[in-house]
């Protein structure tokens, strides 16, 4: 007989402190309400815990609208994320899912930035048990200036000043022993020496501003004067809040910004010269680490296109974030280990990297390394680089990489290492000498989902080589193209010579689209021949000719694909006849 499983039943169980298994039923039923996560720009993330469903046969639907609207919505439902992934190596993680439940999880992308939500959460299961719940959740803005600020004035120098035009303050310390929060103060071109140490942090709505004045560069030099050795830091922004910089320039420094357990920091139009690290932000000692935004500035690395073969490469990142609420954003990065990544913590959610430019990394492109849950990488652009996206590994996911162009990427276009658990990749377009997809690896990868992406490769012995167990993942409606191959695919152990092997007999890719290379795309853009030849990210125009076969061959994911031209959805990053997204920094408005 059925039982069915009501609130009663587990408040008894939860003041029991035994597992919701314990009902011993398939009938679903949620546990508490669900949860929005902190909304970005263009993202709200949602999860849901759910007791019982053994069986694993209940879905939670995801629908929205704009706050006064009628119709709604249909958002990609739920993920289901896998029992006993989400802990995480940071061993305090926040992230709690009781013994016997389930923890379901999923992003609304590309949605307007400011604007209010109502969010929809339909769960149903065929065993019995359905349940509806509504949320009201607002995008973020750009972070502006408040309107009343107060303007102070700086000048390199070693005390003095009153702060105005005609009296500036002598120094950055003088600056910072008078400012308070709701103070823009403005940078006038020079050196300033040594590192800069935020040591009085702003207030929200009313932040301390550090911005250059528009004179000339205002440079902030990690070294104590001209010709001596590199400082330790940049700016030092550690458990600071409500601080921003705009418009300066860092250079000669191991770490250029560190702003550990910081919150609500803004780092904007800045340039970051001859620094081993850009902008870090690794520590999240308090679940503090909240709000940063990082966009539209331009950080050089010290490193060189290609990578030496047998060289160990050094720990030099771009920019690397954990916490939640972040965006990293319109940023022009090159020269480093890796580009953008994020960093594992107590909490790290709801991150989001989008509409980047990045080039010449000689590990990864970008890393979700250390993510739980709705972190996503989105319309970026990588080019020269040895790894693309990695997930090495990510925490239960889901973790998005949806619409990225990859051009030139020496070995693994999505690199699922170290046992990755809940990586979604969707619309992607990664063109490559040699296999166009790969994994190499012996650790299981596991509850990973790849739709309607594009691999462009040249010769290989596959096309498609996936070297792990994988583990109860959903990979289909992916097309490849290369010039020629011996196998088309390798999955868990068992070879499949070709497309048709795969559509009769494989477990995944029933609907694989192969396409020849040399007609794919518009601009004529073709795999590289010698991937150590660097490529100007500029000549990486993916966009797909009229009439290939990567045109209406991919799968409907509502919220991701809306408003498609065709039939159906194109395959990879770039939908027929759409504009190229702006990679890396715009121009500069305030």
């Amino acid at each position: 007989m059925r039982r069915t499983i009501t609130p009663m039943m587990l408040a008894c169980l939860v003041l029991a402190g035994l597992p919701w298994t314990a009902l011993g039923d398939d009938q679903a039923a949620p546990v508490g309400d669900p949860e929005a996560e902190s909304p970005t720009l263009h993202c709200i993330g949602v999860a849901w815990l759910i007791a019982g469903d053994d069986n694993r046969n209940a879905h939670v639907d995801l629908s929205y609208r704009a706050a006064g609207s009628v119709a709604w919505n249909a958002a990609m439902p739920l993920f289901r994320v896998e029992r006993g992934a989400s802990g995480g190596e940071a061993g305090d993680a926040r992230v709690v899912v009781p013994a016997g439940t389930w923890l379901f999880a999923g992003s609304i992308m590309f949605l307007d930035s400011g604007a209010e939500y109502e969010l929809r959460l339909s769960l149903a299961d065929p065993d019995g048990g359905t349940a509806e719940r509504t949320l009201l959740a607002r995008t973020a803005v750009e972070p502006m200036e408040p309107a009343n600020a107060r303007v102070s004035h700086v000048v390199p120098g070693n005390g003095g000043g009153s702060g105005s035009l005609a009296d500036p303050y002598r120094g950055l310390a003088e600056a910072q022993r008078s400012v308070s929060a709701g103070t823009i103060v403005l940078v006038h071109a020079g050196v300033y020496w040594g590192t800069f140490e935020i040591q009085r942090s702003g207030e929200p709505g009313s932040p301390t501003v550090w911005r250059g004045a528009g004179d000339g560069p205002a440079v902030i030099d990690g070294r104590t004067s001209e010709g001596g050795p590199w400082g330790p830091r940049g700016i030092w922004a550690s458990d600071a809040h409500d601080v921003w910089f705009e418009d300066l320039t860092i250079r000669n420094a191991d770490w250029g910004l560190v702003a550990h357990d910081a919150a609500r920091v803004v780092v904007r139009r800045c340039r970051f010269e001859n620094t081993k690290n850009g902008i870090t932000s690794t520590r999240n000692s308090r679940d503090d680490c909240r709000g940063l935004f990082i966009s539209d500035n331009v950080l050089q690395g010290p490193l060189k296109w290609p990578r030496a073969e047998g060289v160990e490469i050094e720990e030099d990142r771009g920019i690397q974030v954990t916490g939640s609420g972040h965006v990293v954003c319109y940023n022009r990065i090159s020269g480093f280990k890796d580009g953008i990544d994020t960093f594992p913590s107590s909490r790290c959610e709801a991150i989001d990297i989008h509409n980047n430019d990045i080039s010449e990394c000689l590990d990864d492109g970008t890393e979700m390394d250390g993510s739980y849950r709705n972190t996503r990488c989105f319309l970026n652009r990588y080019t020269n680089v040895f790894q693309g996206i990695s997930t090495q590994p990510v925490y239960g996911g889901p973790v998005y990489i949806v619409r990225n162009v990859l051009y030139n990427v020496q070995a693994e276009p999505l690199k699922l290492h170290n046992s990755p658990s809940g990586a979604i990749a969707l619309h992607n377009t990664c063109v490559k000498q040699g296999m166009p997809e790969a994994i190499w690896t012996t650790d299981p990868v596991r509850n990973c989902v790849f739709r309607n992406n594009l691999f462009v490769g040249t010769d290989d012995k596959y096309t498609a080589e996936f070297l792990p167990p994988m583990v109860d993942c959903d990979f289909d409606y992916d097309g490849f193209a290369l010039v020629k191959c011996t196998n088309f695919l390798k999955w868990n152990d068992v070879r499949y010579p070709t497309i048709d092997d795969v559509r009769a007999s494989a477990p995944v890719e029933r609907h694989a689209t192969v396409m020849d290379a040399v007609t794919l795309f518009a601009s004529g853009l073709l795999p590289p021949a010698d991937y150590r030849v660097r490529v100007e990210p500029s000549a990486s125009d993916a966009r797909l000719a009229m009439g290939t076969a990567a045109v209406d061959a991919g799968e409907v994911l509502p919220g991701v694909n809306d408003g498609f031209a065709g039939q159906a959805p194109d395959l990879g990053a770039l939908e027929l006849g759409a504009d190229l997204p702006h990679y890396g920094p715009r121009t500069p408005t305030r």
